[in-house]
C-alpha cells in the first residue's frame, strides 16, 4: 500500500471513528438536542439508543485489526445510517447546516472503506466447484 493511501485511510478512519463514537455516546445519553432532532425527523426516541450502540460497536469493528467481515457490516451500517439521515433532512427541507454533519460522516465512511488496506478487507474464500 502506498504511503499516501495509508495516510488517507488512517486520517479518514480516525475522524470517522471520532465522529461516530461521539455521536453514539450523545445518542445513548439521550441529550435534549438529539431527542428534539429525532422528533423533528419523525423517528421514535428509542431509536437513539439503538443507533448509539450500533455506532460504538461499529467503531470497535472498524478499528480492530481483525474481523474483516464484521468491518464490512460496520461500514454498511455507517453508510445506511448517514445516507438515511441525509435523505430525512432533505425530505423535510432542512438547511445545509443540518445535513452537513451526516454528509461529512458519509464521506469519511466512503473514503475509509475505499482506502482500507488489503489486510482489513474481506475476501470471500473460494471453494472449487466439484461435480
Amino acid at each position: 500500500m502506498l504511503k499516501r493511501n495509508k495516510i488517507i485511510y488512517w486520517t479518514a478512519t480516525l475522524w470517522l471513528s471520532l465522529g461516530m463514537l461521539s455521536t453514539g455516546i450523545v445518542q445513548i445519553l439521550k441529550r435534549n438536542e438529539e431527542i428534539t432532532m429525532m422528533k423533528h425527523l419523525g423517528y421514535p426516541e428509542y431509536l437513539l439508543i439503538i443507533l448509539g450502540i450500533w455506532k460504538i460497536l461499529g467503531v470497535i469493528a472498524v478499528l480492530s485489526p481483525k474481523l474483516p467481515l464484521l468491518k464490512e457490516w460496520a461500514y454498511a451500517g455507517f453508510f445506511f445510517a448517514m445516507s438515511g439521515a441525509i435523505v430525512s433532512h432533505i425530505i423535510l427541507k432542512d438547511s445545509f447546516a443540518d445535513i452537513a454533519p451526516s454528509l461529512l460522516l458519509l464521506t469519511l465512511t466512503v473514503i475509509s472503506w475505499c482506502f482500507r488496506p488489503a489486510s482489513r478487507k474481506f475476501t470471500h474464500p473460494t471453494t472449487p466447484i466439484t461435480t
